[in-house]
């Protein structure tokens, strides 16, 4: 029960405990200002990448991949649950500790709510405090999006991907509505752990954005791992029976219906914006219901900025990260830092091999009426890359897309072990203008999978080389 009410005053406010809000009340405070930063729950100091997103999901990838077929699936699964956790407690703590002892920040944990553009009002346990404060940071991230279809909000089987790496029992049968980043990665997760799975995709194929070469490479990884992937479906209904639950689909014009015992809404997130009470700072909002920003990431009000998925940008915690840095350039700098400043921000779906992509695909490409070089080759082929067979992972396939008249890259799509490093090197040459021929001849160490360089990008499959 609340017994007072208090109040606070801030040079900084940062509502939600994220990547980018915390990196920049960590640099403000460092230099003398009066930090503080509000988080509505005491399980996710430090936000979404280390308590229920990047850092669980990867070491569940890692964990589900180094299960033997001896190993018994529910004991290895409720292991590395545990160890999971185990590690997210420990993030969530040194990030506490390192914002409250480090930077001498005032950590607030409850629900935040504007009350007048200077002004948020926050309801913790044991009191009410209003935090006055001449600049504030909205940070508090996104949600899960559960799809209007009936019967999927009520279903007693219905779970998200926070809900499910905090489950100890293994799905015995797992369904999962969307085919995204998300889906794949958990359709990939799961199945390793020993669950059946089934991936509905309303659209033809998974992965639309990608070329169809490499789109199909990585379904066919997928499909001989044992997922069930079905494509063009429009799921109807979620039906709970006893035991679990029954997902009406339709496909091709017929009706069909499979039994699982968990449903996971794979379709994407929207910005948390509910309940902050932005009207009442004069803070816009767009239609898809994410806080507006310019490029410098300030709101209507000026004094207030919006970084990470809340502000309806790419969905990264890298991009978070680098919106603190526009941010820190506006309080501490020059203020000339922008969202147009980005180039080649690369990214990777953690299935096993990763798929990571920078820039263009071939489609888009030629679509931007370029004249284009394709260079592409099987993993297992790439004979300057001995590192895929000496780790036991020769499936997938290298892509990058040149063009002719310049010998820029202008994309790349990279399936492979290693690829969620290998487009960093990428993603750096294509921001820096290094050509790729430059990238081909480089000196690699070995064995490496950079190196794989070396003969992918000279292998051209197609060309618009006259």
């Amino acid at each position: 029960m609340q017994s007072a009410v208090r109040s606070l005053r801030a040079d900084v406010l940062v509502v939600g405990f994220g990547k980018g809000g915390k990196a920049v009340a960590a640099a403000m405070g460092r230099a003398g200002k009066r930090v503080v930063v509000v988080e509505q729950s005491d399980q996710m100091y430090g936000g979404t990448c280390p308590n229920v997103g990047c850092v669980p999901t990867k070491a569940l990838v890692h964990r589900a991949h180094a299960r033997r077929p001896s190993d018994p699936p529910q004991d290895w699964y409720e292991r590395a649950i545990g160890e999971v956790h185990a590690i997210t407690s420990l993030f969530r703590k040194g990030n506490f500790d390192a914002m409250t002892e480090d930077v001498g920040a005032t950590v607030l944990t409850g629900h935040a709510e504007f009350v007048g553009p200077h002004t948020v009002s926050v309801d913790t346990a044991d009191d009410r405090v209003t935090v006055e404060a001449d600049h504030i940071l909205i940070n508090t991230g996104s949600t899960p999006v559960i799809p209007d279809i009936p019967g999927l909000r009520t279903s007693e089987y219905l779970v998200t991907s926070t809900d499910l790496i905090h489950r100890t029992v293994l799905p015995e049968h797992l369904a999962i509505v969307g085919g995204g980043y998300l889906g794949i990665e958990f359709a990939s997760i799961y199945r390793q752990f020993g669950s059946r799975v089934t991936l509905f995709e309303s659209t033809s194929r998974i992965l639309e954005r990608e070329d169809d070469d490499v789109a199909a490479v990585a379904e066919g990884i997928l499909v001989d791992e044992g997922v069930n992937i079905v494509t063009g479906a429009n799921v109807t209904e979620i039906r709970d029976g006893a035991g679990g639950a029954t997902v009406r689909y339709m496909n091709d014009g017929r009706e069909h219906t499979v039994a699982v015992d968990a449903v996971l809404a794979a379709a994407g997130r929207r910005p948390a914006t509910e309940g902050l009470g932005l009207a009442a700072a004069g803070v816009r909002t767009t239609s898809r219901g994410a806080v507006e920003v310019d490029e410098y990431l300030r709101t209507s009000q000026p004094h207030i900025f919006a970084l990470g998925d809340v502000n309806g940008g790419p969905q990264f915690t890298y991009v978070s990260l680098d919106d603190s840095r526009i941010v820190l350039d506006q309080l501490l700098g020059d203020g000339k830092r922008t969202t147009a400043d980005r180039v080649a921000v690369p990214r990777t779906l953690f299935m096993t091999p990763p798929l990571a992509n920078v820039g263009l695909t071939e489609r888009e490409a030629r679509d931007a009426g370029f004249r284009v070089k394709a260079a592409s080759q099987p993993v297992a082929e790439i004979v300057a890359m001995p590192r895929a067979y000496v780790v036991g992972e020769t499936r997938g396939v290298m892509k990058f897309v040149i063009d002719v008249d310049t010998d820029e890259i202008l994309g790349a799509a990279l399936l492979s072990v290693d690829a969620q490093e290998l487009i960093n090197t990428v993603a750096l040459a294509m921001r820096h203008g290094i050509k790729a021929g430059e990238l081909r001849d480089s000196i690699y160490t070995h064995p490496s999978s950079t190196e794989a360089f070396n003969d992918v990008i000279g292998a051209v499959v197609r060309s618009d080389d006259g």
